[in-house]
């Protein structure tokens, strides 16, 4: 990283902390009003991360700045990013579907359907790399970084207090990157999961029609954001209607799920298709 670009980074994170320090907030509050995760905060503030430009309008947002000030610091972010193109350095914009792990960090509910890829919060390491190197332009290094994060956050599923409901299609747990060794390790994972009671796990099965025809998945982060999912990346909406209308869908598809043994059972049927599938196979 070039020596401009680190002290542009650092006069964004010493800004931002002045403006928290005025506001008398601490680096907890601003990470729980700006509905981020407190790593986060301390991260952008110390100048050890770039924030992505919707972190830093919501950082805004909760510090109540004014447009002037808003701008001023939308100009150094800016400034971060001119200097990453001028001497060469790689930009530390995350790889596509890193987006929804961050949300998931600072929401106590999420709800997350899944029409094709299984719900980021419930993949292996080896299933999450195969879905980060599919991403557009993706490095070894950057994919590398993004699995570890994501293994990381997903101990929050096993905290209390917070609650996690899954909704996948068949074709979700049959449409499959890799090896059947791979899926089958997917599969213990899954196993494993939905007996959390912080944890519900619903499969629509193939038998069933959905209620509505899925064009892709999306996550809920309690009931203020929705993440958006397609192939190039992902969209975060904080708009109230647009929420509403995926809380809706969402409520739709959960009908439509079988839980508890019903999907057990289902999950323990294609893994065993799976374990076939591998055994005629030959190395």
């Amino acid at each position: 990283m070039g020596s401009e670009r680190r002290e542009r980074m650092r006069a964004l994170g010493a800004r931002l902390r002045g403006l928290r320090t005025e506001a008398g907030l601490t680096g907890a509050v601003l990470a729980h009003r700006a509905g981020v995760g407190q790593p986060t905060v301390s991260k952008v503030e110390t100048g050890r991360m770039v924030p992505s430009l919707d972190v830093l309008d919501r950082l805004s947002r909760a510090l109540g700045l004014d447009e002037s000030t808003a701008h001023e610091v939308r100009d150094l972010l800016a400034a971060v990013v001119d200097a990453a193109d001028s001497d060469g350095a790689e930009r530390t914009t995350p790889v596509a579907g890193t987006t929804v792990d961050e949300e998931v960090r600072s929401a106590r509910l999420v709800r997350s359907f899944q029409c094709v890829v299984l719900p980021a919060m419930l993949q292996t390491a080896e299933y999450a790399r195969h879905v980060f190197e599919s991403a557009p332009n993706s490095t070894p290094e950057a994919v590398g970084r993004a699995v570890a994060a994501r293994v990381e956050r997903q101990s929050v599923l096993y905290e209390p207090g917070r609650e996690s409901v899954f909704v996948l299609t068949e074709a979700a747990l049959r449409t499959w990157p890799g090896t059947p060794a791979l899926m089958l390790a997917q599969f213990d994972r899954l196993l494993a999961v939905e007996s959390l009671s912080t944890v519900r796990l619903g499969v629509i099965p193939w038998r069933r029609p959905v209620p509505v025809l899925p064009r892709h998945g999306f996550t809920l982060c309690d009931r203020q954001a929705v993440v958006v999912e397609t192939f190039a990346g992902e969209r975060l909406s904080v708009d109230s209607a647009e929420v509403a209308a995926y809380e809706e869908t969402f409520r739709r598809f959960e009908q439509a799920a079988v839980f508890g043994d019903e999907v057990r059972e289902l999950l323990l049927q294609v893994m065993k298709e799976f374990r076939d599938l591998g055994d005629t196979i030959t190395p």
